[in-house]
């Protein structure tokens, strides 16, 4: 099975969930900026979640051109990836009403952990797919950024209920660390 049907998929997914989390901004009934101020943790959950999307979708976009072919497993995998994004326009939204409560923040957590996960079992396959010796697997290596980022979004998590700031600031900090240009892939497709 070739990969073009799965990326042309997840790229008009991700470009719904996208589009579902702008139309969530609601324009204030008054014409000044001071109007635009309760919007405000609205827009930074919007911000943050947008910047989410924008990494998955990268760092998908980049593990596909590693790709040969694809199996039922990975399609399988692609889909479970898919229903945690998907859940980021609720909890976004959720969170950004509610101006970050531990419940909110607890939740966004949640999502963002299994996102990880779904996203580490979709490596997993396809190197399962691929061999060892497969650019993927050589491109992740040891993979610091994977495996640190679940075990901050657990920090995150625990925290949410003892210091929303803490746990925001924690979750803010793995998209930081996502947004780090990550050139490992494009280095192993360039040497191959």
């Amino acid at each position: 099975m070739t990969k073009g049907r799965l990326e042309a998929f997840t790229d008009g997914v991700l470009a719904i969930i996208i589009t579902i989390m702008v139309l969530e901004l609601k324009v204030p009934h008054g014409g000044e900026f001071e109007d635009l101020k309760p919007l405000l943790p609205v827009f930074l959950s919007y911000i943050l979640s947008f910047i989410y999307l924008a990494i998955y979708w990268n760092n998908h976009h980049h593990m596909m051109q590693t790709v040969k072919h694809v199996t039922g497993g990975i399609l399988w995998a692609n889909m479970h990836l898919l229903f945690w994004l998907s859940l980021i326009p609720f909890v976004t939204g959720w969170m950004g009403e509610n101006h970050f409560t531990a419940a909110s923040a607890f939740l966004y957590g949640i999502i963002l952990l299994g996102a990880a996960i779904a996203y580490f079992i979709l490596q997993f396959l396809i190197i399962k797919s691929h061999g060892k010796d497969s650019i993927l697997a050589k491109a992740l290596g040891r993979d610091i950024k994977g495996k640190v980022s679940p075990v901050l979004y657990v920090l995150g998590i625990i925290t949410s209920f003892i210091n929303v700031g803490i746990s925001g600031a924690i979750y803010i900090l793995v998209a930081i660390i996502w947004l780090i240009p990550d050139r490992r892939i494009e280095k192993a497709l360039k040497n191959q």
